[in-house]
C-alpha cells in the first residue's frame, strides 16, 4: 500500500487521521470519520479501493465533485466511472457495459441513481466472471466491496444540507449484499452523527473524530447592515457589499471563491466583477450543464482567478490554492458556512474566510427555509395523485412520473413529501421503485405525527439560522464559536487570526437622529434613552425582557437573552435596563 501511495498519488506519507481510517476500511469495519475540510478525505477510500477485491461504489451528492475526482484518477491510471444526469441515453449505456467488466474500479454515482434498477443490477452482478467479493447470500457473489457515502451530512434531517435522496442509500446497500460503509464528513454534530449512524445502518460503526480547526483559515466579518427603510437599506447594504469586494479583488491577484445564497445575486455579482476587469466564471444550478463545465475547468486550470457561485459549487473541489472565500450573502447554518469556507487554503496556507454580513439577508434563508418542507396539503395532493394512478395502473409510479403529473412541485420537495408518506404507513415503495398507495393504510393520526417530526426538523433549521446570526454578530473569537457548534469548544479560547481576536470589536456611539414635531417631543419625554452601550451591559428590550449587549454599532445592537438566544433591534428599541426600572420608580 505504501508504494501505490507513492507510485499512484505521488505521496510519500499519510496526513494525520487518514492512517487510522484506512486500516479501519481494510478491516471490513463500517466506519464514520469526521475530518477537518481539506484533510484529504478522499484518500481514505481511493487507496483502499486499490487494494479490495472488488468495486468501490461512491455515493457523492455533486456531479461537480464527481467528475473532479474521476479526472484526477484517470490522469493517475485507476479505472473510475460515473453514472449521472449528465450522461445522455447512450452515454448512460457505454457506462454500464463498462460497469459490467470492471473489477477494482472506482464507481461514481449520485445518490438519485441508486433508484434506478439496471443500476442496482449491474452492481449486484450474480453470474459476473469479473466479481470476486465475498458473497452476500448462498449462491450469489458481492461486486462492490465497499460504499462510500461522501458528504455524509447530506444524509442526516439534523444536517445543514439534507438531501432526501440520501435516504435511499441503506435499502440499496442491502440490495447488493450489504457491503461494509464508509461515511465521509466535515460536518457533523453529536446529533448529525447518530443520525448518519442510524441511517445508514451501520453495524458497530467506527466513529473517528479528527477535529475541525484548520488553524491558516482566517475568518472576519464585514457589518454592512443599516438601518432604514427596506428598499433604501437594502440599496444600501448592496452598494457596501460591491465597495467591500471591489476593494477586496483590487488588493490580490490570488484565485477565490465568492459565494451568493440565489442564483440572481450570483448573475449580478459576476457581471459587476468583470466590468471591473477582473477574470470571473459563474456556476450554479440553472445555466447548463456545458456551462458548469466549462465554469469549473476554467477556474480549476487558473484561467480564470474567481468563481462566483450558489452553493452548487465547491463541494469536494480540490483546487490547493483558493486564498480566499467571501459569503456575499450568508448562508443558512454555521455547518454550510464552514464546509463553504473550508475550501479555502487547503495547501496549507493562510487564507481568508469573509462574511459580507447584512442582516436582512436572513429573510433570504426565511424563503428557501419555507420552501423546503412540504405542508399537509401538498401532502393531501400527493395521496390524491397516487389514488388516481392506482386506478389505472398496478405497477406504481416513480418520483419523475409524479413530478410530471403534479407539474409545479420540485423533485427535493416530492421526495420529502413521499418520505412522510412512507414514514406514516400511506404508501409503499415496490422492487422497481415506484410508489403505491399502502392497502388498509392507518389514518390521519399517523401522517400528523409524521408532519410533526418534519415541522421539528424546520424548528431546527430555523434554531441554525439564528446560530448564524449570532456567529455573524459575536464579539468572541470566531474559530471558538465554530468549533463550540460542532462540539470542540473546549479546545481553543482565541485562535489569535480572527478579527475579533486581532481587533476586539469597540461600541461606537449611536447617534442621536435629528427628529421633529411628536418624535422631537417623544424623545424629550424619555429621558432614559442611552446614546451608547457598552458590552456586557444590561438591557432591557420591550416584549424580549433583560439581556446582555454583545454587539453594537451606530444603528443597531445585539442583545444575548437568558434562553442562549441572541437577537438584533434599532438601537432606539434598546434601554439600559437600570434606566428602564428607573424610570419605572419615578412614575410610582
Amino acid at each position: 500500500m505504501r508504494r501505490t501511495l507513492s507510485d499512484v498519488f505521488g505521496l510519500e506519507s499519510l496526513r494525520p487521521g487518514q492512517r487510522e481510517i484506512i486500516e479501519s476500511v481494510m478491516h471490513g469495519r463500517d466506519t464514520l470519520a469526521i475530518m477537518p475540510t481539506g484533510a484529504g478525505k478522499s484518500l481514505c477510500y481511493q487507496l483502499p479501493a486499490l487494494h479490495l477485491n472488488g468495486l468501490t461504489l461512491v455515493v457523492s451528492p455533486l456531479i461537480a465533485l464527481m467528475k473532479d475526482q474521476r479526472d484526477k484518477l484517470l490522469a493517475a491510471n485507476v479505472e473510475a466511472l460515473q453514472i449521472n444526469s449528465t450522461l445522455n441515453a447512450a452515454e448512460e449505456r457505454q457506462a454500464y457495459e463498462e460497469l459490467k467488466t470492471a473489477s477494482r474500479a472506482i464507481v461514481f454515482v449520485t445518490p438519485e441513481q441508486l433508484t434506478k434498477p439496471a443500476l442496482l443490477d449491474a452492481l449486484r452482478g450474480r453470474d459476473d466472471p469479473y466479481a470476486r467479493g465475498r458473497s452476500a447470500r448462498r449462491g450469489e457473489v458481492r461486486r462492490v466491496s465497499l460504499i462510500v457515502v461522501d458528504e455524509a451530512h447530506c444524509i442526516s434531517q439534523w444536517g445543514h444540507d439534507f438531501r432526501p435522496a440520501f435516504l435511499q442509500i441503506a435499502e440499496a446497500a442491502s440490495s447488493i449484499g450489504s457491503p461494509p460503509v464508509l461515511a465521509l464528513t466535515a460536518t457533523a454534530t453529536t446529533a448529525v452523527v447518530k443520525d448518519i449512524v442510524r441511517t445508514l445502518g451501520m453495524r458497530d460503526p467506527r466513529v473517528l473524530h479528527k477535529g475541525v480547526y484548520r488553524s491558516n483559515l482566517h475568518y472576519s466579518v464585514l457589518q454592512v447592515s443599516v438601518a432604514g427603510g427596506k428598499g433604501r437599506a437594502s440599496a444600501r447594504s448592496a452598494q457596501a457589499k460591491l465597495t467591500a469586494l471591489r476593494t477586496l479583488l483590487e488588493s490580490r491577484s490570488d484565485a477565490g471563491i465568492i459565494y451568493t445564497a440565489t442564483v440572481r445575486e450570483a448573475e449580478r455579482l459576476a457581471a459587476a466583477i468583470r466590468e471591473w476587469g477582473v477574470p470571473a466564471a459563474l456556476y450554479h444550478g440553472r445555466i447548463s450543464s456545458r456551462q458548469r463545465h466549462d465554469a469549473q475547468d476554467g477556474f480549476m486550470r487558473g484561467d480564470v482567478r474567481v468563481m462566483v457561485a450558489t452553493n452548487a459549487f465547491g463541494m469536494g473541489i480540490d483546487k490547493a490554492d483558493i486564498r480566499f472565500v467571501v459569503h456575499d450573502q450568508m448562508p443558512g447554518s454555521i455547518g454550510a458556512y464552514y464546509q463553504e469556507t473550508g475550501r479555502a487554503g487547503r495547501d496549507g496556507e493562510a487564507a481568508d474566510c469573509v462574511l459580507l454580513f447584512d442582516l436582512n439577508d436572513r429573510r433570504i434563508q426565511q424563503f428557501l427555509q419555507l420552501g423546503r418542507y412540504p405542508g399537509r396539503e401538498l401532502i393531501e395532493r400527493v395521496r390524491e395523485a397516487l389514488r388516481k394512478h392506482d386506478g389505472v395502473s398496478t405497477t406504481g409510479v416513480s418520483v419523475d412520473e409524479l413530478a410530471r403529473i403534479l407539474g409545479d412541485v420540485g423533485r427535493n420537495k416530492l421526495q420529502v413529501a413521499l418520505k412522510i408518506l412512507l414514514d406514516a404507513g400511506l404508501v409503499r415503495r415496490n422492487r422497481a421503485r415506484r410508489y403505491l398507495l399502502r392497502d388498509g393504510a392507518p389514518g390521519g393520526d399517523a401522517l400528523s405525527a409524521s408532519l410533526h417530526r418534519y415541522d421539528e426538523q424546520a424548528k431546527r433549521d430555523r434554531d441554525a439560522l439564528q446560530q448564524m446570526i449570532d456567529y455573524a454578530q459575536t464579539g468572541r473569537c470566531r474559530w471558538n464559536t465554530i468549533l463550540e457548534h460542532f462540539g470542540y469548544g473546549d479546545e481553543l479560547e482565541q485562535c489569535g487570526t480572527c478579527d475579533n481576536c486581532r481587533n476586539p470589536p469597540h461600541v461606537e456611539p449611536v447617534r442621536e437622529p435629528v427628529l421633529e414635531g411628536r418624535m422631537m417631543d417623544a424623545a424629550r419625554e424619555t429621558p432614559h434613552a442611552q446614546r451608547s452601550f457598552v458590552r456586557g451591559q444590561s438591557v432591557r428590550v420591550r416584549k424580549f425582557g433583560i439581556g446582555q449587549v454583545t454587539f453594537a454599532t451606530m444603528d443597531q445592537v445585539a442583545v444575548l437573552f437568558s434562553d442562549g438566544t441572541t437577537r438584533t433591534f434599532l438601537a432606539r428599541f434598546v434601554r439600559a435596563a437600570d434606566a428602564t426600572h428607573n424610570a419605572a420608580d419615578s412614575r410610582r
